[in-house]
């Protein structure tokens, strides 16, 4: 004769009324694991952004209007430029100084830069010249994308030749990731024209000279602001007194104008 049933099930994989607070347990044990994912830098959330690691620009303007209150520390920034010696350089002396004086600093890489780089200048707005090479490349879109990913360098600077199509949509997502693989701050210097085109990098933004200083217009920022900010260089006297790159070098022009005055 069977016996008379319980309703309580001894198979403990059998389904059965969950206990109370189960459910709120379990939901509070993958919270944190879901926050993780969404502290990744890729995770974009429209206004809001994931935290991030930044490096301070050194001018308080453009931090305010950045994502995390700075350039990004793993990742592409795309500047983009009319012609060269708008002060684009200048923007980033105060983070190449701060990286190459930290006591574990990596390389500061310059790939095929258009002139050389101007040492005197370079050393007197702090960088240590020690820790900046300058590898000149006859595929300067691969030697920049093996610099960003190798881990070697905190930094990796390149730019887009102007009379060639430049990098392609596909390629900038490449250099994106390798910079999140290397954990380096990527920089690439492209023409104005490069604004139609679609861009994977985490910062895009134009760069137009004024009498004392730069203007620089965010056109994507990832979770940061939009707009246009205009930033002031020390003084006039200051910013042609030292130039970003060697005249001696340009194989553009002798105007003293196309040297990237900082």
């Amino acid at each position: 004769m069977a016996a008379p049933s319980t309703g309580v099930s001894s198979n403990p994989e059998s389904s059965g009324p969950a206990l109370p607070g189960a459910d709120l347990a379990h939901a509070s044990a993958e919270r944190p694991a879901l926050d993780r994912l969404l502290e990744h830098p890729a995770i974009w959330r429209g206004r809001s952004v994931a935290q991030i690691a930044t490096l301070p620009t050194g001018f308080r303007a453009l931090d305010e209007s950045l994502p995390g209150k700075g350039w990004p520390r793993a990742g592409l920034v795309e500047i983009l430029i009319s012609h060269l010696g708008l002060g684009e350089l200048y923007l980033f002396l105060p983070v190449l100084a701060a990286l190459t004086r930290h006591a574990s600093a990596r390389w500061c890489a310059w790939i095929s830069p258009p002139f050389e780089p101007y040492a005197p200048a370079l050393a007197a707005h702090g960088v240590v010249l020690e820790r900046v090479f300058v590898a000149r490349a006859s595929t300067p879109l691969w030697a920049f994308e093996q610099s960003l990913t190798s881990g070697a360098c905190d930094a990796v600077l390149g730019w887009a030749a102007k009379k060639t199509r430049g990098p392609r949509a596909r390629d900038i997502r490449r250099l994106q990731l390798a910079a999140e693989r290397g954990r380096t701050l990527g920089v690439m210097f492209r023409p104005l024209r490069a604004a139609q085109e679609p861009s994977s990098a985490v910062l895009r933004m134009m760069v137009e000279p004024l009498q004392q200083g730069a203007r620089v217009t965010l056109l994507k920022s990832r979770g940061g602001h939009r707009g246009a900010i205009d930033l002031t260089w020390a003084s006039p006297q200051a910013a042609r007194s030292h130039a970003e790159y060697s005249p001696t070098h340009s194989p553009v022009t002798q105007s003293p104008q196309a040297f990237g005055s900082l």
